[in-house]
Order: C-alpha cells, then sequence, then structure tokens
C-alpha cells in the first residue's frame, strides 16, 4: 500500500497568486519536469467486462509501474477474443513507454489505479496550471467500450476526472480566501454530433439547434452563442453536468450498451483577480481548461451497426482520422526542426495542419498546438489486440507533440491603470457626447416630425370639415329639388292630359283639312235611282262642280283661318313647353315622367 502510494502521490500545490512557484512533489518531479512543452501522454487498461468474460478472453497488456512501460502481447492461437487461424497477419510483443501507465484490470494487484489515484497524479497538476494562468486541456481516447467516459465522468459512487477537478478547484478557491484576491469560474459544456455543435445546458427541442463555430485573433477559436453559466460552489457545476449528461447522445451498440455518439467537451473558465495594496497592482489571469470525452473509434464489423448508428460511426472515425492526422503533422519532427528555424513560403505552405477538415480538430487547435498545457489519456482493452495497438500508437504519436503554452496574465500598475481609467473616462466623455448629440438630433427629428404630423392631422382635419359641409349643401340642393319636383309633378300630369287633348284634336283637324267632307247639293228628288243616275249623267261637270262647291266655299276661308290661328296658339304653347322641358331637364336631368314625356 505504501508503494501504491508512492507511485500516485498528489502534485497539487497552493494557487499560483499566493505562490510564485508551485510546490511540486519531489517523488513526481521527474514527470513534470521531463519535458513541460510537449503533450503529455497517460495509458489506463480496464477490467474485463461481462462479453469478454463470457467468450474467455485473456489480457494482453502488462504495465511496468517503475519504467512505466506498458507492453502488448502477442495473442496466443486459442485465444477466442483474437483469432490468429483467421489472419495471416504477424502478431509481435509491442513495448510503448509513456508519462504514465494506470493498471485498473485488476483490483487485487497492489498497483491497481482508483479514481482518485489518477486524479491525485494527473488531474491535480493540471489545476496547478490553470491557478498558474495557464490554458490545459485533457482528452480520453480510445476504441468504443474502452472506458473512456469512466475515466472522464465517472459515476456516482467512483466520479471521474471532470468532477474531481470541478471540486477540487472549488475546495481551493474557498481554503485561500483573501480580500485581496477575487475568483470568478464559468463552465459551458457541448458536444460535436456528425461534425455539428450543439449546446448541452439547453433543453432539446425538435427542432435541433446547431450552433455556429468562429474565429478571432483575441478569442481564437470560439462557439457562438454558447451558453456560459457562471457557477458559484461545486453543486452548480454538478448540476449543469447532470442536465449536459441527459441532454447527450448515447445509444447501444453491440460493443458497448451505453455508446457515446459525440464528443463531448466541458469547458471551465476561471479568472483571478490579485491586487496588491503595496504596490498598488493589479494582476488578472485567465486560465481555460477543456475536458474532452471523445467518442470511441469503431469498426462497423464489429458494432455490427447499421442506418443512424452506421452514419453516426462513419462521422465519429472521419473525425478522429482527422485529428490523428492533426497529431502526425503535429508531432513530425522535421516540421519541429523547421518551426524553431527561419523557414520560407513554400516551406510553411507544406506544414500546413488540417485543423479545418474536422469541426473536432478545428475546436481543439489552441489545444493541440497553441497556447495550452495538452494530456491525453489513451484507454485501451485488455483482450483487443487490433484495437489496442492502434489506440497505442496513436498515444506514442501524440506524445511527440509540443505546445507553446503561455501565462495569461495581465499586470497592471498604479499609473498604468489611472491612464487607462483616464482613456476610459475621456472615451465614455466622447461616446456621451455623441450620444447626447445623436439623441438632440434625435429630438428635433421627432419634434419636426411631430410638427409636420401635425399639420397634416389639422389639413385632413379641415378637409374633412369642408368634405362634411359640402355633403350637407348637396343633401339640402337634392331636398330642394326633389321638392320642386313633387310640386311640379302635378302640373306635369296636367300638361300631359291637355298635350294628349291637343294631339287629338290636331290630329283630327289635320286630317280634315287633307280630307274635308263635302256634301253635295241636290235639286230634285228622283223618282227612282236609275233615273237619277240618268240625271246625273246628263249634269255638265262644269255645273255639277260648281254647285259642289257651292254652300262650302262661302264659310271654307273663315273656317281655315280660325283653324290656323288655333293651330298657331298650339304651337307657340308646345314651343313653350318644350323651352321649359329643357330647362327642367338640363337643371333636374330626366327622371320619372318627365322623361318618358319628352321621349315622346
Amino acid at each position: 500500500m505504501a508503494y501504491e502510494q508512492h507511485m500516485y502521490g498528489s502534485t497539487a500545490s497552493a494557487p499560483s497568486l499566493r505562490a510564485r512557484e508551485p510546490a511540486i512533489s519531489a517523488m513526481d518531479s521527474s514527470f513534470l519536469d521531463s519535458d513541460s512543452g510537449n503533450v503529455k501522454v497517460v495509458v489506463r487498461v480496464r477490467k474485463f467486462i461481462k462479453r469478454e468474460i463470457e467468450r474467455g478472453a485473456r489480457c494482453l497488456v502488462k504495465m511496468d509501474p517503475a519504467s512505466q512501460k506498458t507492453t502488448l502481447n502477442a495473442p496466443s492461437e486459442i485465444d477466442p477474443a483474437n483469432s490468429r487461424s483467421q489472419s495471416r497477419k504477424i502478431f509481435e510483443d509491442k513495448s510503448f513507454t509513456f508519462d504514465k501507465s494506470f493498471w485498473s484490470h485488476n483490483e487485487a494487484d497492489a498497483h491497481y489505479a482508483h479514481q482518485e489515484d489518477i486524479y491525485n497524479s494527473f488531474g491535480e497538476e493540471f489545476l496547478d496550471h490553470n491557478f498558474d494562468g495557464y490554458h490545459t486541456c485533457i482528452f480520453a481516447y480510445g476504441q468504443t467500450g474502452s472506458g473512456k467516459s469512466y475515466t472522464m465522468m465517472g459515476s456516482s459512487e467512483q466520479p471521474g476526472l471532470i468532477p474531481r477537478t470541478c471540486e477540487g478547484l472549488f475546495e481551493r478557491i474557498e481554503s485561500e480566501q483573501s480580500s485581496s484576491i477575487t475568483y470568478n469560474v464559468h463552465v459551458s459544456y457541448f458536444e460535436v454530433y456528425n461534425e455539428h455543435v450543439r449546446d448541452l445546458l439547453v433543453a432539446r427541442t425538435n427542432a435541433t439547434q446547431y450552433l455556429k463555430i468562429r474565429e478571432s485573433k483575441a478569442d481564437g477559436v470560439y462557439v457562438q452563442n454558447l451558453t456560459d453559466e457562471p457557477v458559484k460552489c461545486y453543486a452548480d457545476v454538478e448540476r449543469l453536468m447532470r442536465i449536459g449528461d441527459i441532454n447527450r447522445t448515447t445509444a447501444s451498440t453491440k460493443m458497448n450498451d451505453t455508446s457515446s455518439r459525440s464528443h463531448a467537451v466541458f469547458t471551465i473558465m476561471l479568472k483571478q483577480i490579485q491586487h496588491d495594496m503595496s504596490t498598488d497592482e493589479t494582476i488578472e489571469r485567465c486560465a481555460r481548461m477543456r475536458l474532452v470525452d471523445l467518442a470511441g473509434s469503431e469498426r462497423a464489423k464489429s458494432t455490427e451497426a447499421t442506418g443512424q448508428r452506421l452514419r453516426e460511426g462513419g462521422n465519429i472515425n472521419q473525425s478522429l482520422s482527422t485529428l490523428g492526422r492533426v497529431i502526425g503533422a503535429l508531432a513530425d519532427p522535421k516540421r519541429q526542426r523547421r518551426g524553431s528555424s527561419s523557414s520560407g513560403k513554400a516551406s510553411r505552405t507544406r506544414d500546413v495542419v488540417p485543423y479545418r477538415d474536422s469541426v473536432l480538430t478545428w475546436l481543439l487547435k489552441d489545444s493541440l498546438g497553441g497556447n495550452s498545457k495538452t494530456a491525453m489519456v489513451a484507454c485501451i482493452a485488455p483482450s483487443d489486440y487490433d484495437e489496442t495497438l492502434s489506440t497505442l500508437r496513436y498515444a506514442d504519436q501524440a506524445k511527440r507533440i509540443r505546445t507553446r503554452a503561455t501565462v495569461n496574465q495581465d499586470a497592471v500598475t498604479a499609473a498604468e491603470r489611472d491612464a487607462k481609467i483616464l482613456s476610459m473616462q475621456e472615451t465614455i466623455r466622447t461616446l456621451q457626447n455623441n450620444l447626447n448629440a445623436a439623441a438632440t438630433r434625435k429630438r428635433e427629428d421627432f419634434d419636426r416630425q411631430a410638427t409636420e404630423l401635425e399639420d397634416y392631422q389639422k389639413q385632413v382635419q379641415a378637409m374633412q370639415r369642408l368634405m362634411e359641409e359640402t355633403r350637407q349643401v348637396s343633401e339640402c340642393k337634392i331636398r330642394a329639388l326633389t321638392n320642386e319636383v313633387e310640386e311640379l309633378r302635378p302640373l306635369n300630369e296636367t300638361l300631359e292630359r291637355e298635350i294628349s287633348s291637343l294631339r287629338r284634336h290636331l290630329g283630327l283637324v289635320v286630317g280634315e283639312l287633307k280630307n274635308p267632307i263635302r256634301l253635295p247639293i241636290a235639286k230634285s228628288e228622283p223618282d227612282s235611282g236609275v233615273e237619277m243616275e240618268g240625271d246625273k249623267e246628263n249634269v255638265p261637270v262644269e255645273e255639277y262642280e260648281e254647285d259642289e262647291d257651292e254652300g262650302y266655299h262661302d264659310g271654307k276661308d273663315e273656317v281655315t283661318h280660325e283653324v290656323h290661328t288655333r293651330a298657331n296658339d298650339i304651337l307657340k304653347d308646345l314651343a313653350l313647353f318644350r323651352k321649359k322641358m329643357a330647362d327642367d331637364r338640363s337643371r333636374f336631368g330626366v327622371r320619372g315622367p318627365l322623361g318618358e314625356t319628352q321621349g315622346n
């Protein structure tokens, strides 16, 4: 047990604002000082699971706690989990050396590593870096079902690296409370699912909302509109982690009953503000810790995934493949030598790292090859030779990556602070003047518009009154004309009757003039009709005609004159009537019986 404590002792130090140099334990000083610029790589092997026990699998992994050496033995021909008879591949024993090798396969062994041992030996160191002002990143990699989520999140009985780190963070903040130091902690949680970013702290809806990725010189690569929750204690962090775990995408496959179908990124932002009263200097440090639980690499033949699960596995493998190419490019020794010396444009073109080929690598750009201290936890299965060998090679390549972590600190003296305050006051004054001028212009424009609107309203009201008066006058005229028409209606009827009588009389007169009635005068009464006819024939024509016009010719001139006089009077009356009718028609229009009369 003493040996176990020696191997996994705590490396935590007091917060960096209290101590300029972290107090590092001598037992692990070689681990921390081995290569501070390289990515730290640790490997952890899990226990047998039920499926492996049932098929009689054998453990192929051995770890030496003294040298941190991990050996992968070649499977035997009788091993049911790794049948060599079905493949022509040559199996060999492979050995790798990492910064730490955690044996979590058999609890009976003396060097068995619990969840607490991993945090004490590895997580506390990176918490120290955060208090020192460095950005940090820890990500777990491995095949599906190799124990990544258990290592990072753990369970309620055995919390993983993320819960222990958050709890340790607030324990330090509470133990180091001081009036001169102020701590601010913010938390965010998102997943990369099928090459899309989704906020895990927002409740799921029917229409999934994906977030966009942006990049700036000041903030680097960041997720736009991502929820950034301020937290005051570990209970707040635990609540947010529970919400995120519920919203995270998981599914069951043949290799894992609760397989993660997305890459989860839990981010902690720590801001420390210290004010030194003796020098009147303010120090501000900002540190970001990214804890990444990658989805496991998987083979469709092993998982027997179809449909949506198959597409998810393809996207997972694609992003992990891009991550492998990025790690390979960053671990290239030629590139590192070129990076330390000056190089031309053509050389820089060949050294382009494919960060943008995947959303995952783009988000981890600063963590992999920028301003960050990064660690990788390679989780391996004890009985799968091919997948375990692939993971170990992946981890062995990652430990060659060098990062350029710097302290994110701003130290401001009293003079600088006063100058900044004056500059900010001047800026505020200028902005206030601009704001006041804009407000004045806006108020003047508003007053002008209000005046114009009032004038328009007055004009509209005047036009409405004028229209109302015009309507009333028109109604009065219509009523007057209607009354006049009603008064003229009896006269019109009387005139119509007179006109009808005059027309009949005139028709009789005209007919009489055209066809006068001539009455012959008989001189003697004939005895018989025959004689009368004979007598008539014997009368001379001239005499008959003369006698025929006698009696009528005498009064013809008087009658004709009288008829002409009466006809002229009637025509005059008709002309006067027509004139009045035309005048009424021009004034009132044609309506009712007048129109019919005029038409006749």
